[in-house]
């Protein structure tokens, strides 16, 4: 029980979190720069469209966030959650060091481990996938082919970028 419990806590804090996240890229709540704003910077990045990459990663925080709050499909909300932190660290992280204080690598290399922990784990005893008998987002061979598929996604969006980034 305290197990599952534990679960629920993490699961709910990290969905709500990565939940405003997306909201603020697709709407500009919660301080965050709306559509626009932030496909603004996701040119700056070298993603073109911008705007649809920016919509696209503001989908993926908002819908993974939502998903991982209640528990429900779990691996697909981590893998959303995953694909929008991978392309953080590789776009603009990589090139700091992990131990600077001009770097803010830890925070999105945390996200997409506490992703991956949450994928393997599940959503717990008090999730929707546990109530509705969702077995098959447990099985082991599913979730690694579910976050496969989100670091070759994550790659094939860093390589529409163009080579001199």
């Amino acid at each position: 029980m305290s197990v599952g419990l534990g679960i629920l806590v993490i699961r709910m804090l990290f969905g709500l979190a990565m939940s405003v996240h997306g909201a603020q890229k697709l709407l500009g709540w919660f301080g965050g720069y709306g559509l626009n704003r932030t496909g603004a910077f996701f040119e700056e990045l070298g993603f073109r469209p911008g705007i649809r990459f920016a919509a696209v990663v503001g989908m993926s925080e908002l819908g993974g966030g939502i998903l991982l709050t209640f528990g429900l499909c779990t691996p697909f909300g981590a893998a959303a959650v995953l694909i929008s932190m991978l392309l953080a660290i590789a776009s603009t992280q990589l090139k700091n060091r992990f131990f600077t204080i001009a770097t803010e690598i830890e925070l999105p290399l945390f996200y997409a481990v506490s992703a991956i922990g949450i994928a393997f784990t599940g959503g717990g005893a008090f999730s929707l996938d546990a109530k509705f008998g969702f077995t098959i987002f447990g099985e082991l061979y599913f979730v690694e082919g579910v976050l496969v598929f989100a670091v070759v996604a994550a790659a094939l969006a860093l390589g529409l970028r163009p080579s001199n980034r």
